[in-house]
Formats: structure tokens, C-alpha cells, sequence
């Protein structure tokens, strides 16, 4: 759970050296519009965000992690989406935006008995 904080941390700061480094070498980005890998692909993906993403509940099981996401735009719009990490070894593997929180649960197996705190 550290790891994806500290990656949403470095994702909102814009620091891609952090980002690079909190991801393993083969990290896979995706949503609903198809996927890409690598950090080459990560640090593009980064750059071309034009949004804060402020993490909310979290559920976590066997390197699983969902995050709901409160995404705020530079216009000031406000919006909620969920994340799906794959941490393996302190490193995300993957990362794939879902459009909710139900969704992304949905996706990766999780429910209510797995959220932490």
C-alpha cells in the first residue's frame, strides 16, 4: 500500500524519476482504450496527464491493490475513478484506470472485506 501511495504522490508531483523508480521495468498502463509497457510508455502517460489524482479508500489482498480516486482537472472539474495496482516486490507492475470503484472491484476480485483502515 506505501508503494502506490508514494507512486500517486510522484504521479501528481510530475516527478517521473520517482514514478520510474517506484514501477518495475515492464509496467503495463492501461484503461478501457487499450494498454502500453514500459517506463518509456509510463513517463509519456505521466506527462500527458492534466489532472490531480488524490486517493480515497483502499483494498488491498495479495499484492492487489484498488484505489478509489478523487481526480481533479487544471480546469477545477472534479471526478471519482478507481485504479487497479499489481505490486510485486515494492515495484507496481501494472496499473489499470477503471471509470468507479465497483468496477475496478468487479475486475480484480475485491470487495468490501478487503478494504484497509
Amino acid at each position: 500500500m506505501a508503494t502506490v501511495l508514494a507512486w500517486h504522490d510522484a504521479l501528481n508531483a510530475r516527478d517521473l524519476g520517482t514514478l520510474v523508480e517506484l514501477s518495475s521495468d515492464d509496467i503495463e498502463i492501461g484503461d478501457a482504450h487499450g494498454a502500453a509497457q514500459g517506463h518509456a510508455a509510463l513517463q509519456d502517460w505521466a506527462r500527458g496527464l492534466d489532472v490531480q489524482v488524490e486517493p480515497g479508500r483502499i483494498y488491498v489482498h495479495d499484492g492487489v491493490v484498488v484505489v478509489e480516486q478523487q481526480i481533479t482537472s487544471v480546469t477545477g472539474e472534479t471526478g471519482t475513478g478507481a485504479s487497479a495496482f499489481r505490486v510485486v516486490h515494492d515495484k507496481v507492475t501494472s496499473v489499470f484506470r477503471h471509470p468507479d470503484l465497483a468496477t475496478a472491484l468487479a475486475a480484480t476480485d475485491l470487495d468490501e472485506d478487503d478494504l484497509t483502515g
